[in-house]
């Protein structure tokens, strides 16, 4: 499977990049979410894990970008982030849209779980 990480946290994203890879999927990144729309556009990824806070942009208000954008609408999105309390993950999963949410620090474990939801 095809991966984008959109993350601003060098750590985070390389610890999720190290399983994915693991797991054998091909990963790529995006440091900000500035840059990243038409990286999501053109990439054709299974999945995108998207960090909740950013410094340009945050993670809920380029998801509804995303959703609002025709080529991008139906992206399966995971959002990843250290806000893990059960009504952040609520509000991220039924009121901002994404698909799932993956609290960090990520496991191979916890990875695995995602992956396993996501449509074949």
């Amino acid at each position: 499977m095809r991966f984008l990480i959109i993350d601003d946290s060098s750590v985070d994203s390389h610890a999720l990049t190290s399983v994915l890879q693991i797991l054998g999927h091909e990963v790529n990144r995006c440091e900000s979410a500035t840059d990243a729309m038409s990286t999501v556009e053109t990439g054709k990824y299974d999945c995108v894990f998207l960090d909740v806070v950013m410094p340009e942009q945050d993670g809920y208000k380029f998801l509804r970008t995303m959703r609002l954008n025709p080529p991008t609408a139906n992206q399966y999105v995971v959002f990843c982030s250290s806000k893990k309390t059960s009504l952040e993950v609520n509000y991220g999963i039924q009121r901002a849209g994404a698909n799932d949410y993956l609290p960090k620090p990520v496991s191979r474990e916890s990875i695995e779980q995602v992956i396993a939801k996501m449509p074949a």
